[in-house]
């Protein structure tokens, strides 16, 4: 009966010392990789949000999980000059969770603003897809437009749509009140795939690919004929589509808004007075 008495003393007590939040975020997703070389752009766009929870460690250091939603793309249209005869193009929708580690530069229950950076692992989802000339959907996997899985290239194999990633970034945070803080954050994903987009290495013999996957992946393997003053011959086998030297990424640029689950009494970053805003001592 003590026991079950110290229990139900105790465990109030430190669940209402945890320090936990939750995370709603939106903004702009991007990506970098052959159709798109910049290492940092706006240009071609698109939204995203998501959402998680964050237990902070101390007044510095935080853990925190989400999950977001993205689409991401990009089009040779825009590409480099000597890139856009090419006409290639991709989107995909992108599903990730992550587990991070946070630290925020300065104490938040002393300062209502402060930077900070975090870094830690995540898995992904994502699959390639282009309209073709007539405007229907096409998913790019299946097709093979690199010749992956085809026996007449053994180098090339089929790559997986669900892959790891080391998420990395930074921001900078506003308490706003005893229980909110408010960030912008930016936030890189560093990939060990190339074929987000779909483009990686070099063309394959159109005839093989042809038989193997039908005049659709040909299309979409090289589509300089759809354009006007384009190209329309089919590139040599084995000339270079893309480069698999280099890594694809992709990002996110944020608003964050933090909500502390706390006991009363208690602000997220340690003991303050219930709704107010004026315990912060220095900006």
């Amino acid at each position: 009966m003590k026991k079950l008495f110290l229990v139900g003393i105790l465990v109030p007590g430190i669940l209402s010392a945890q320090r936990w939040h939750v995370n709603l975020f939106g903004g702009i997703s991007n990506y970098s990789g052959d159709l798109q070389d910049k290492q940092f752009t706006l240009d071609e766009s698109y939204g995203m949000f998501g959402a998680g929870l964050q237990y902070d460690l101390s007044r510095h250091f935080s853990v925190r999980t989400d999950i977001s939603i993205a689409k991401v793309g990009a089009s040779d249209a825009f590409n480099k000059p000597d890139l856009q005869s090419r006409n290639l193009s991709f989107q995909t929708n992108i599903q990730e969770a992550n587990l991070l580690l946070e630290y925020t530069l300065a104490d938040l229950s002393q300062h209502r603003f402060s930077p900070y950076v975090f870094a830690g692992v995540a898995i992904f989802h994502f699959n390639p897809y282009a309209y073709d000339s007539l405007g229907n959907k096409v998913f790019l996997r299946p097709l093979s437009t690199e010749g992956e899985g085809l026996p007449q290239y053994p180098t090339q194999r089929p790559y997986s749509l669900t892959q790891p990633a080391i998420p990395f970034g930074g921001g900078v945070k506003l308490r706003v009140t005893s229980n909110v803080v408010v960030s912008y954050e930016i936030a890189f994903r560093k990939l060990f795939t190339d074929y987000l987009d779909d483009v990686s290495t070099f063309y394959v013999d159109p005839n093989i690919l042809l038989a193997a996957r039908g005049p659709e992946a040909v299309e979409m393997a090289y589509r300089g004929n759809e354009i006007k003053n384009g190209n329309p011959n089919y590139p040599a086998t084995f000339s270079i589509r893309g480069n698999p030297k280099s890594k694809d990424w992709y990002y996110f640029s944020v608003i964050k808004i933090s909500i502390g689950l706390n006991a009363e009494g208690n602000t997220p970053y340690g003991r303050g007075v219930r709704g107010s805003v004026d315990c912060p001592k220095k900006l």
